[in-house]
């Protein structure tokens, strides 16, 4: 049964991987799309090569924080880890298929934070666990972070497109600088790729790691490439349904509005995966998307498609946890 499990929790964190790619391709290649600055085709290209490549280089940190930050698995039994960390992979990827499916943006590391939490709920009812050994602290910074990503990256950009409205702008042709920056967005385009990537394989491969036992140990390389491989075909296959949302709906963009968006959202979530702060790269995207849209004044905005990817976020983490409850409950009568 043990070995059962085990092969099933790979399958769902293959999924789960999919899943990031399919809704999280945005967060690395919208603003390029919206801009015209890359063809669908180059972004499943290029951003399946660096998302894999961000993932299995840089990986590491942030996997380690979602594995055993929230929840003290040490203390648990290992069979029973294993039951809730498949219980988590495959609640949070259910969340995002169902989000995908109807082009909302949702964060993925809500969804992976929100299951783990609902599996140390889940624990917690069966006394095998008190709510006190749930790491609170940890759970409380993330979620400032969701906080504070969204607000950092859309200071950011909004900074970084005043200065080229203001200063380059004045001094050259329009149109000119529109030029160059089509091709300065590629650069950035790849930095968010690499970025997400180091970032947001820990929503698929940390739960793995821990059903694994690998716990307070590195994770191995072929659970990263795992968790990248599943990342590039979800991107390749599903990744255009948000693309169009963030890319086209939020705000009009320009390749120097896109730059601009994308250079704050890589340093943001590079900063935060060198902490081993599993940030949102959807918040932090979106942020500064609007961070851009916002230089040209708050009608440059739609508020109803605003609106409605932040009800989306709201939603995540309980629906995400609710849903790891149910389906440990579940496996645990059955198994």
């Amino acid at each position: 049964m043990i070995s059962f499990l085990i092969i099933f929790t790979l399958a769902v964190g293959l999924y789960m991987a999919w899943n990031i790619g399919a809704n999280d391709a945005a967060n690395s290649m919208a603003t390029s799309y919206g801009s015209k600055a890359l063809t669908l085709r180059q972004i499943i290209i290029i951003a399946g090569i660096l998302e894999f490549l961000g993932a299995v280089l840089y990986g590491k940190r942030v996997t380690h924080t979602i594995a055993k930050g929230i929840v003290p698995i040490e203390s648990l039994p290992a069979e029973l880890v294993a039951i809730g960390a498949l219980s988590a992979i495959l609640s949070a990827g259910l969340w995002i298929t169902l989000a995908t499916y109807y082009h909302l943006p949702v964060s993925t590391t809500h969804s992976a934070v929100g299951a783990m939490l609902g599996f140390g709920l889940a624990t917690a009812s069966q006394r095998l666990i008190s709510l006190n050994n749930i790491n609170w602290a940890v759970m409380y910074k993330i979620v400032a972070s969701w906080i504070v990503s969204p607000i950092f990256g859309a200071f950011m950009a909004f900074l970084i497109f005043t200065f080229i409205r203001m200063i380059i702008f004045e001094k050259f042709d329009v149109e000119a600088v529109e030029h160059v920056f089509r091709y300065l967005q590629v650069g950035t385009a790849c930095y968010v790729a690499f970025a997400h990537g180091s970032n947001d394989v820990a929503n698929a491969i940390a739960p793995v790691a821990a059903a694994l036992g690998y716990i307070g140990v590195e994770t191995p390389v072929w659970l990263l490439v795992l968790g990248g491989i599943g990342i590039a075909v979800g991107i390749a296959t599903w990744g255009y349904r948000v693309i169009e949302t963030v890319g086209k709906r939020i705000t009009e963009l320009t390749p120097t509005r896109g730059f601009s968006a994308e250079f704050a959202t890589a340093t943001t979530v590079i900063i935060a995966s060198s902490l081993g702060m599993p940030i949102s790269t959807t918040h932090t995207l979106v942020g500064s998307v609007i961070g851009v849209g916002l230089a040209g004044g708050l009608a440059s905005v739609d508020l109803s498609v605003v609106r409605r990817i932040v009800a989306s976020w709201l939603l995540t983490v309980p629906v995400a946890a609710g849903l790891t409850i149910a389906i440990y409950t579940v496996m645990v009568v059955l198994i």
